[in-house]
């Protein structure tokens, strides 16, 4: 239930949504001192959610760090799903999260991990037949990664399972902490909290960098609409955040 409602009512949480609710108000509230007073927050919103500054300031607060690596060679790269689906054919494809791929397997192939753990089963409301680890895995042995170098978790939907089930079949396959864990740098903040929630120790290793990281420049003042859609990441995160830690 808890999944099912997740994913509901996440469009109710996104800047666009709350613009659009206050402007669509003003337009049928019949007194002109509410009509003012929401045409003016619609406008504030609008305001703050596409600038680039605003945007990149909370994303160099909230993104955590990656944590310096030790000498020490890590049993096990957990790679957190999300970073491909499948097209309209229905075939395996990767998205603009792939550089979680990406750094897991240079982590590994790099001798930093002996083993990659591919977490991600289908995350979808109505999910189809596509289990990401499974299709991932396929991509790995086309790259000549050894099967035997291969963990996979293909029954996850969200970064609560995630933790849950990579902790299980972690502890059946002997591979002892701690562990390199890869996701999205704007998503890491939560992964961690979750994953310390199931008492696993994981070095957090963050990338897919979409804010925050960039120099200082003055037209970080002019209105873009890019991160109004990027704030929808940083909106799920915090809010995501906040109801695990209640939770």
């Amino acid at each position: 239930m808890f999944f099912v409602l997740s994913k509901l009512l996440l469009v109710f949480i996104f800047p666009f949504t709350w613009i659009a609710v206050c402007l669509i108000t003003s337009l049928i509230v019949r007194k002109p001192h509410l009509k003012r007073r929401f045409f003016t927050i619609a406008m504030v919103l609008l305001l703050i959610f596409t600038n680039p500054f605003l945007l990149n300031q909370f994303a160099k607060r909230w993104d955590v760090k990656p944590a310096p690596l030790t000498n020490q060679t890590y049993s096990c790269v957990i790679v957190l799903g999300g970073f491909s689906g499948v097209d309209a054919n229905g075939k395996g494809v990767f998205n603009a999260m792939s550089d979680r791929f990406i750094q897991s397997l240079k982590l590994l192939t790099t001798g930093k991990a002996t083993h990659i753990l591919i977490s991600g089963g289908n995350g979808n409301l109505l999910a189809g037949s596509f289990r990401e680890s499974d299709w991932v895995k396929t991509q790995l042995e086309e790259l000549k990664v050894p099967d035997s170098l291969i963990v996979i978790e293909n029954q996850s939907r969200n970064t609560l399972e995630n933790a849950a089930f990579s902790k299980s079949i972690l502890a059946q396959k002997h591979l002892q902490p701690p562990y390199l864990l890869v996701t999205s740098a704007f998503h890491m903040r939560r992964a961690i909290a979750i994953f310390k929630k199931q008492k696993m120790d994981v070095v957090p290793f963050p990338c897919c960098y979409i804010a925050g990281n960039g120099e200082f420049t003055i037209t970080d003042f002019i209105p873009d609409a890019g991160p109004l859609s990027t704030w929808n990441f940083y909106v799920k995160e915090v809010v995501g955040h906040t109801v695990n830690y209640f939770k």
